[in-house]
């Protein structure tokens, strides 16, 4: 008989052997099923993922949006949760997915947040991270969130044997099993190579995954999260405070300093240059915010001048 977590662990071995997705989207995905599997078990009556009905799975939706939750995120759980259930009655572990009635949500897409370059290099100058082994880790993972523009599972799915400090690039294994190398800025060069002898002094060098905890366990989703939060949010004004802004600003800042969107899309990984081209909005909002300061005539609709 199987509880919660032999379905999560049997769940895993068939994505990674069966449907070969990326490490990351592992990640990802048993993220996604264990929020749920937490769901129902603090539930008045707990139950097994194979009791679970479609009433049960429409509350963790509302208990997901109230805990602020876009739709946009909520959508990309309830693919998670779809998949998980078609990989049960595959299994014969089920007979009816209660998925089945579900609809994705309706979500407007908006602009992607940033930081403005002059607030983010303020708060790298000003703010000292110490040298312990906690402060270096956590000043490397928001200049790698940033100074490569690489996604949350990316970040922790990175190993030392993945960094070349020579060239200056590492490797990182994208969405779809996509592999791809980016270059980092040089400060990072001395930074990793000091957190990484503190890593060792630490006794934490067995552990092949970059970034750990303060007990050398591979970092999790939600500690990049409380991580990035704990520095930016007393510090710079934003709506958001997700890691996943940080590649928002990578990518904005490349973009208004002349960077060529084909090779921003490469850099970020993405499959196709549409998804990138959002960025040209946000670059276009800035412009337009300039030109209200600085033009002599602009009280006049800016909105209404194509640039």
């Amino acid at each position: 008989m199987h509880d919660n977590k032999n379905f999560i662990s049997l769940f895993e071995d068939y994505l990674t052997v069966e449907r070969r997705v990326s490490s990351h989207t592992v990640i990802s995905y048993r993220t996604d099923v264990r929020q749920f599997m937490h769901y129902l078990s603090n539930q008045a009556v707990p139950k097994k993922f194979t009791e679970a009905t479609t009433l049960d799975i429409r509350g963790w939706i509302m208990f997901l949006a109230k805990e602020g939750l876009n739709h946009r995120s909520i959508n990309r759980k309830i693919a998670t949760i779809r998949t998980f259930y078609a990989f049960l009655q595959k299994r014969a572990l089920i007979v009816i997915s209660p998925t089945q009635p579900l609809r994705s949500l309706k979500w407007k897409k908006s602009l992607p947040i940033f930081f403005q370059k002059r607030e983010w290099l303020s708060f790298l100058d000003q703010h000292t991270f110490g040298t312990t082994f906690a402060g270096l880790r956590d000043q490397l993972i928001l200049e790698l969130l940033y100074g490569t523009g690489m996604r949350l599972a990316e970040l922790l799915a990175l190993c030392a044997s993945d960094i070349n400090l020579t060239d200056g690039t590492l490797k990182v294994v994208g969405k779809r099993n996509k592999e791809r190398i980016i270059p980092f800025p040089r400060p990072l060069k001395q930074l990793i190579e000091t957190y990484v002898l503190k890593k060792e002094q630490m006794g934490y060098s067995l552990t092949e995954n970059l970034v750990v905890t303060d007990q050398g366990k591979p970092c999790y989703p939600m500690f990049i999260y409380r991580v990035v939060k704990k520095y930016l949010l007393p510090t710079i004004r934003a709506s958001q405070h997700s890691p996943h802004i940080l590649r928002h600003t990578f990518a904005t800042h490349l973009l208004d300093n002349g960077s060529d969107l084909q090779a921003i899309k490469e850099l970020l990984g993405h499959s196709s240059l549409a998804a990138t081209q959002i960025y040209t909005h946000t670059s276009l909002t800035k412009l337009k915010e300039v030109f209200k300061k600085a033009h002599p005539r602009a009280e006049e609709d800016v909105d209404a001048y194509t640039f």
